[in-house]
Protein backbone atom coordinates (compact mmCIF):
# COMPACT_ATOMS: atom_id res chain seq x y z
CA UNK A 1 0.00 0.00 0.00
CA UNK A 2 2.79 2.67 1.08
CA UNK A 3 5.23 1.63 -2.01
CA UNK A 4 2.71 2.04 -4.59
CA UNK A 5 1.80 5.85 -2.89
CA UNK A 6 5.22 6.75 -2.56
CA UNK A 7 5.43 5.65 -6.45
CA UNK A 8 2.72 7.94 -7.75
CA UNK A 9 4.06 10.70 -4.70
CA UNK A 10 7.15 11.31 -6.69
CA UNK A 11 5.55 11.20 -10.63
CA UNK A 12 2.81 13.87 -8.56
CA UNK A 13 6.26 16.05 -7.37
CA UNK A 14 7.74 15.76 -10.18
CA UNK A 15 5.00 16.75 -12.83
CA UNK A 16 4.32 19.06 -10.91
CA UNK A 17 7.51 21.09 -8.85
CA UNK A 18 10.73 22.03 -9.79
CA UNK A 19 12.66 19.57 -7.72
CA UNK A 20 16.00 21.84 -7.98
CA UNK A 21 14.23 24.62 -6.00
CA UNK A 22 15.97 24.43 -2.52
CA UNK A 23 11.98 24.79 -1.08
CA UNK A 24 10.60 21.88 -2.75
CA UNK A 25 13.75 20.20 -1.99
CA UNK A 26 13.75 20.99 1.53
CA UNK A 27 10.03 19.70 2.23
CA UNK A 28 10.55 16.67 -0.23
CA UNK A 29 13.82 15.39 2.27
CA UNK A 30 11.43 16.43 5.19
CA UNK A 31 8.44 14.31 3.39
CA UNK A 32 10.45 11.06 3.93
CA UNK A 33 11.74 11.87 7.37
CA UNK A 34 8.42 12.44 8.67
CA UNK A 35 7.49 8.81 7.51
CA UNK A 36 10.82 7.44 8.81
CA UNK A 37 9.55 8.95 12.21
CA UNK A 38 6.10 7.78 12.16
CA UNK A 39 7.36 4.10 11.23
CA UNK A 40 9.64 4.90 14.43
CA UNK A 41 6.24 5.77 16.85
CA UNK A 42 4.41 2.92 15.50
CA UNK A 43 7.09 0.69 15.78
CA UNK A 44 7.68 1.80 19.69
CA UNK A 45 4.46 1.57 20.11
CA UNK A 46 3.67 -1.73 18.39
CA UNK A 47 0.98 -1.21 16.37
CA UNK A 48 -0.20 -3.49 13.58
CA UNK A 49 1.17 -3.27 9.91
CA UNK A 50 -2.22 -2.04 8.89
CA UNK A 51 -1.98 1.09 10.95
CA UNK A 52 1.65 1.63 10.29
CA UNK A 53 0.87 1.42 6.07
CA UNK A 54 -1.85 4.48 6.97
CA UNK A 55 0.23 6.62 9.33
CA UNK A 56 3.34 6.17 6.25
CA UNK A 57 0.83 7.55 3.89
CA UNK A 58 -0.65 9.90 5.86
CA UNK A 59 3.47 11.49 6.68
CA UNK A 60 3.51 10.80 2.77
CA UNK A 61 0.65 12.62 1.83
CA UNK A 62 0.67 15.58 4.84
CA UNK A 63 2.58 18.61 3.68
CA UNK A 64 1.41 18.27 0.08
CA UNK A 65 -0.52 21.84 0.23
CA UNK A 66 3.35 23.01 1.35
CA UNK A 67 4.76 22.36 -2.28
CA UNK A 68 1.77 25.00 -3.35
CA UNK A 69 2.65 27.22 -1.00
CA UNK A 70 6.35 26.88 -1.59
CA UNK A 71 5.49 27.41 -5.59
CA UNK A 72 3.65 30.29 -5.30
CA UNK A 73 5.05 32.66 -2.30
CA UNK A 74 8.56 31.37 -1.83
CA UNK A 75 8.19 30.85 1.71
CA UNK A 76 6.71 28.13 4.31
CA UNK A 77 5.80 31.13 6.87
CA UNK A 78 2.16 31.07 7.00
CA UNK A 79 1.96 34.57 9.11
CA UNK A 80 3.71 35.82 5.95
CA UNK A 81 1.56 33.92 3.47
CA UNK A 82 -1.87 33.82 5.11
CA UNK A 83 -1.47 30.38 3.60
CA UNK A 84 -3.35 27.17 5.16
CA UNK A 85 -1.35 24.58 3.86
CA UNK A 86 -3.20 21.69 5.53
CA UNK A 87 -6.68 22.92 4.91
CA UNK A 88 -5.53 23.08 0.91
CA UNK A 89 -3.81 19.61 1.55
CA UNK A 90 -7.30 18.01 2.02
CA UNK A 91 -9.12 20.26 -0.70
CA UNK A 92 -6.48 18.75 -3.30
CA UNK A 93 -6.28 15.13 -2.09
CA UNK A 94 -10.11 14.79 -1.07
CA UNK A 95 -12.20 17.75 -3.20
CA UNK A 96 -10.04 17.08 -6.41
CA UNK A 97 -10.12 13.63 -5.49
CA UNK A 98 -6.02 13.11 -5.92
CA UNK A 99 -6.35 10.94 -3.22
CA UNK A 100 -6.94 8.09 -5.80
CA UNK A 101 -4.10 8.64 -7.71
CA UNK A 102 -2.08 7.36 -4.40
CA UNK A 103 -4.15 5.05 -2.59
CA UNK A 104 -7.01 2.90 -4.44
CA UNK A 105 -9.20 1.39 -1.60
CA UNK A 106 -11.31 4.28 -0.05
CA UNK A 107 -11.77 2.52 3.09
CA UNK A 108 -8.78 4.99 5.32
CA UNK A 109 -10.11 7.96 3.43
CA UNK A 110 -11.62 9.40 6.92
CA UNK A 111 -8.36 8.74 8.92
CA UNK A 112 -5.99 10.18 6.41
CA UNK A 113 -8.23 13.29 5.70
CA UNK A 114 -8.93 14.16 9.53
CA UNK A 115 -5.07 13.62 10.53
CA UNK A 116 -3.45 15.72 7.63
CA UNK A 117 -6.48 18.24 8.13
CA UNK A 118 -5.17 18.61 11.85
CA UNK A 119 -1.28 17.59 11.93
CA UNK A 120 -0.67 21.68 11.76
CA UNK A 121 -3.04 23.06 14.51
CA UNK A 122 -2.21 24.60 17.61
CA UNK A 123 -4.45 22.74 19.13
CA UNK A 124 -5.79 19.20 18.82
CA UNK A 125 -9.38 19.17 18.96
CA UNK A 126 -10.71 15.59 19.02
CA UNK A 127 -14.41 15.92 19.95
CA UNK A 128 -15.59 14.35 16.78
CA UNK A 129 -13.08 12.29 16.02
CA UNK A 130 -12.88 8.32 16.30
CA UNK A 131 -10.00 6.75 18.53
CA UNK A 132 -8.17 5.50 15.49
CA UNK A 133 -8.52 9.41 14.11
CA UNK A 134 -7.18 10.90 17.28
CA UNK A 135 -4.43 8.55 17.08
CA UNK A 136 -2.92 8.78 13.54
CA UNK A 137 -3.34 12.73 14.19
CA UNK A 138 -1.22 12.46 17.08
CA UNK A 139 1.20 10.22 15.37
CA UNK A 140 1.43 12.43 12.39
CA UNK A 141 2.17 15.48 14.42
CA UNK A 142 4.64 14.05 16.50
CA UNK A 143 6.24 12.74 13.34
CA UNK A 144 5.94 16.29 11.84
CA UNK A 145 7.24 17.87 14.97
CA UNK A 146 10.38 15.45 15.23
CA UNK A 147 11.32 16.26 11.85
CA UNK A 148 11.51 19.85 12.51
CA UNK A 149 13.79 19.62 15.17
CA UNK A 150 16.21 17.58 12.87
CA UNK A 151 15.55 20.26 10.02
CA UNK A 152 16.58 23.29 12.68
CA UNK A 153 19.67 21.26 13.23
CA UNK A 154 20.87 20.52 9.79
CA UNK A 155 18.89 22.54 7.58
CA UNK A 156 19.41 25.90 6.04
CA UNK A 157 17.49 28.86 8.10
CA UNK A 158 16.40 31.09 5.54
CA UNK A 159 15.18 28.08 3.21
CA UNK A 160 13.02 27.08 6.10
CA UNK A 161 11.65 30.22 8.08
CA UNK A 162 12.86 33.16 5.70
CA UNK A 163 15.20 34.55 8.35
CA UNK A 164 18.63 34.73 8.70
CA UNK A 165 21.52 34.22 11.61
CA UNK A 166 22.26 37.24 11.95
CA UNK A 167 18.84 38.13 12.86
CA UNK A 168 18.29 35.65 14.87
CA UNK A 169 21.37 36.46 16.69
CA UNK A 170 21.14 40.04 17.03
CA UNK A 171 17.13 40.30 18.33
CA UNK A 172 15.32 40.09 21.66
CA UNK A 173 12.90 37.52 22.66
CA UNK A 174 9.32 39.18 23.13
CA UNK A 175 8.51 38.82 26.80
CA UNK A 176 4.80 37.15 25.67
CA UNK A 177 7.19 34.31 23.70
CA UNK A 178 9.67 33.78 26.77
CA UNK A 179 6.52 33.94 29.26
CA UNK A 180 4.66 30.97 27.29
CA UNK A 181 8.16 29.06 27.37
CA UNK A 182 8.23 28.92 30.77
CA UNK A 183 4.65 27.98 30.94
CA UNK A 184 5.34 25.02 28.57
CA UNK A 185 3.49 26.30 26.19
CA UNK A 186 3.51 25.88 21.87
CA UNK A 187 3.82 29.03 19.97
CA UNK A 188 1.05 30.60 18.16
CA UNK A 189 2.66 31.80 15.15
CA UNK A 190 1.12 35.31 15.02
CA UNK A 191 2.28 36.06 18.73
CA UNK A 192 5.86 35.92 17.26
CA UNK A 193 7.64 39.17 16.64
CA UNK A 194 11.42 38.91 16.10
CA UNK A 195 13.47 36.51 14.06
CA UNK A 196 14.18 35.02 17.59
CA UNK A 197 10.71 34.50 18.60
CA UNK A 198 10.77 32.43 15.29
CA UNK A 199 13.41 30.12 15.78
CA UNK A 200 12.34 29.66 19.84
CA UNK A 201 8.78 28.56 18.61
CA UNK A 202 9.99 25.46 16.78
CA UNK A 203 11.87 24.51 19.92
CA UNK A 204 8.57 24.97 21.91
CA UNK A 205 7.13 22.25 19.68
CA UNK A 206 8.73 19.50 22.30
CA UNK A 207 5.79 20.56 24.42
CA UNK A 208 3.02 19.62 21.70
CA UNK A 209 4.45 16.18 21.66
CA UNK A 210 2.20 13.52 22.86
CA UNK A 211 4.08 10.37 23.32
CA UNK A 212 6.49 9.41 25.63
CA UNK A 213 8.42 7.48 22.87
CA UNK A 214 8.79 11.25 20.93
CA UNK A 215 10.30 13.08 23.95
CA UNK A 216 12.46 10.32 24.33
CA UNK A 217 13.49 10.56 20.80
CA UNK A 218 14.56 14.33 21.46
CA UNK A 219 16.73 13.63 24.67
CA UNK A 220 18.56 10.67 22.69
CA UNK A 221 19.29 13.26 19.43
CA UNK A 222 19.97 16.44 22.01
CA UNK A 223 18.19 18.72 19.91
CA UNK A 224 17.43 20.96 22.83
CA UNK A 225 20.92 21.69 23.64
CA UNK A 226 21.81 21.67 19.39
CA UNK A 227 19.70 23.74 18.86
CA UNK A 228 19.63 26.41 21.55
CA UNK A 229 23.73 26.16 20.78
CA UNK A 230 23.28 26.64 16.81
CA UNK A 231 23.54 30.38 17.39
CA UNK A 232 25.91 33.01 18.86
CA UNK A 233 23.39 35.41 20.80
CA UNK A 234 24.92 38.75 20.82
CA UNK A 235 22.73 40.39 23.29
CA UNK A 236 23.42 39.61 27.06
CA UNK A 237 19.82 39.37 27.73
CA UNK A 238 19.14 37.27 25.10
CA UNK A 239 22.12 35.04 25.85
CA UNK A 240 20.50 34.73 29.39
CA UNK A 241 16.94 33.49 28.42
CA UNK A 242 17.97 31.25 26.06
CA UNK A 243 19.86 29.73 29.20
CA UNK A 244 16.65 29.64 30.97
CA UNK A 245 14.90 28.19 28.44
CA UNK A 246 17.41 25.47 28.22
CA UNK A 247 16.84 24.35 31.65
CA UNK A 248 13.06 24.41 31.65
CA UNK A 249 13.01 22.47 28.24
CA UNK A 250 15.23 19.73 29.62
CA UNK A 251 13.45 19.58 33.12
CA UNK A 252 10.10 19.36 31.00
CA UNK A 253 12.11 16.42 28.71
CA UNK A 254 12.72 14.56 31.78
Amino acid sequence: MYDYAKEKFLQFINSNFDINDKKIEHKLNHTFHVVDNAIYICNKMNLSNEDKNIAMIIALLHDIGRFEQAKEFKSFREDITNFDHATLGTKILFEKNLIRTFLTDEQYDSIIKVAIANHSKYELETNMMSEREIMHSKIIRDADKLDSFRAKKEDDIYVMANITKEEIENSLISDNIFEDIMNEKTILSKSRKTAIDIWISYIAFVFGLYFDVSLEYIKEKNYINILIDRFDYKIPETKDKMEQIRKKINEYID
